[in-house]
């Protein structure tokens, strides 16, 4: 497992981490107690990307159109 803090990882470090816990526990060659770790480590993981992803979505602006069909202006995403 990395030294780096989850918290202070990019989405892209921290998919790739979670990428390697999770082959790591399909190889089911990993002790129990350090499956347990694994386990939440993946989770805690999967938790700040889902975090990163939202903030992303949350930066996302979507471009209306005016009657003429021109550019009006931004909103934010919805979704």
């Amino acid at each position: 497992m990395a030294d780096t803090p989850i918290s202070e990882m990019s989405f892209e470090t921290a998919m790739a981490e979670l990428e390697k816990v999770v082959g790591q526990l399909e190889s089911s060659q990993v002790a129990l107690e350090e499956s347990i770790k694994l386990y939440d480590r993946g989770a805690e993981l999967k938790k700040h990307c889902a975090v990163k992803l939202k903030e992303a979505e949350e930066k996302i602006a979507q471009i209306t159109l005016g009657a003429d069909g021109s550019p009006a202006g931004l909103k934010p995403f919805e979704g």
